[in-house]
């Protein structure tokens, strides 16, 4: 039954990181506003959405419904911008509620808001390695994030987050009421993409990239809380013992993979103009090649840090790629029993189950199992299932 529009509550979604241009935020975004508007209006149909995009992703939205609306918003993340105008936009849309996906709440709004807080990194690794910026620019804009998040968490009406762990750290940090935090779990996506078969392309993929088994694969940014330059170096221990082992990095190119390249051509693990030293780069992989690389890998490391939920792990494991993880964060509550698991602040013991890790074929298809068994706990249907109670319960329906 579809609800009177007179009784229609109108809901706003900043989704100005919608699909890839927002990396793993932007998978977030984009999954979240896909399923619960299709969850919505295969129910109800109880609300109205004016979904607000940039430039470069207001054309990658869809939807032929008449209760959906999308909004041009020019205004960039994190800007001062973003905080003096954007409420003047929201104001207008007339919105009984608003759901912004990120901590980076417009402070002057008064239009009652859900947040989504995926992680605290800024404030657990306020890193000056981690910006471009000088230094007085870059204490000024940290003190201004926390202005941000802390007025979010202050003035939400409901708080998101995606691990138990980033519950708790909200609540340790900045004395959240415990009632307002609500945790869905991310889902996994294209679990439903067959598996290539195919060895030729297989091999293709590989071949494109300049890549040779056996190989290890991390995929994802390299900012420094990743922990990426310490890889390298248990890498390079890895491959004084085997010699044929390859470490693939994927990432897009930017400022920190540079970094990273300067430490693998420190180590002598790349260069520009060799390219079979052990480390390769293949920059940004489409989808469908990455498949292959999944399917392809020995196995997957992820030696982080801090991470709030830590999807990549999962995506592996959906492709039947074994995981070994850092034991640091939210990993050990999201991954559980399906990888094997290091201190990434201890090199030696990362050098030594690493190691075991490439002898042990046996241990490595047994966590194969495993994860498939695991990423079934994940869903994107779920998740939006549960934000639009988390609406509903905001708007006192």
């Amino acid at each position: 039954m579809i609800n009177n529009s007179k009784t229609r509550r109108r809901i706003g979604i900043d989704a100005r990181f919608y699909g890839p241009l927002g990396k793993g935020l932007g998978r977030y975004v984009q999954e979240v506003v896909d399923n619960l508007i299709r969850l919505d209006f295969a129910d109800k149909q109880e609300f109205e959405y004016v979904i607000f995009l940039g430039k470069d992703n207001f054309n990658d939205f869809h939807s032929d419904s008449p209760l959906v609306r999308k909004k041009l918003v020019s205004l960039s993340w994190y800007s001062w911008q973003e905080q003096l105008f954007f409420p003047f936009i929201l104001k207008r849309e007339k919105l009984d509620l608003v759901h912004f996906p990120h901590f980076n709440v417009p402070i002057f709004s008064n239009i009652p808001f859900v947040v989504t807080i995926h992680d605290l990194i800024l404030t657990r690794f306020p890193s000056r390695r981690a910006s471009m910026l000088p230094a007085a620019f870059y204490w000024l804009k940290q003190a201004a994030y926390r202005l941000v998040i802390r007025t979010a968490v202050s003035r939400a009406k409901a708080i998101i987050t995606v691990s138990n762990f980033t519950r708790q750290d909200i609540i340790a940090q900045f004395g959240a009421k415990p009632e307002k935090l609500f945790v869905t779990y991310e889902g996994v996506a294209d679990l439903n993409k067959v598996q290539s078969k195919n060895s030729s392309k297989r091999e293709a993929s590989l071949s494109r990239y300049g890549i040779t088994a056996p190989f290890l694969l991390y995929v994802g940014n390299a900012y420094p809380h990743k922990n990426l330059e310490s890889l390298l170096s248990v890498f390079s221990v890895l491959r004084s013992r085997h010699p044929e082992l390859s470490l693939v990095m994927v990432g897009k190119e930017d400022y920190f993979y540079q970094r990273v390249k300067a430490k693998a051509v420190k180590l002598g693990l790349w260069s520009e103009e060799e390219f079979s030293l052990g480390v390769v780069f293949p920059g940004y992989v489409p989808d469908e090649d990455l498949q292959e690389l999944y399917s392809s890998a020995l196995f997957y490391v992820f030696p982080s840090f801090y991470e709030g939920f830590g999807l990549p792990p999962l995506e592996a494991m959906a492709y039947s790629c074994p995981v070994a993880s850092s034991n640091q964060a939210s990993l050990p509550e999201i991954i559980g029993d399906a990888a094997l698991y290091f201190n990434p602040y201890d090199e030696e013991e990362m050098i030594r189950k690493l190691d075991n890790f490439i002898a042990d074929e046996n241990y490595r298809q047994e966590l194969i199992g495993r994860g498939l068994e695991r990423i079934k706990i994940f869903s994107w249907q779920t998740c939006a299932r549960q934000t639009l109670e988390i609406y509903r319960r905001s708007l006192g329906l």
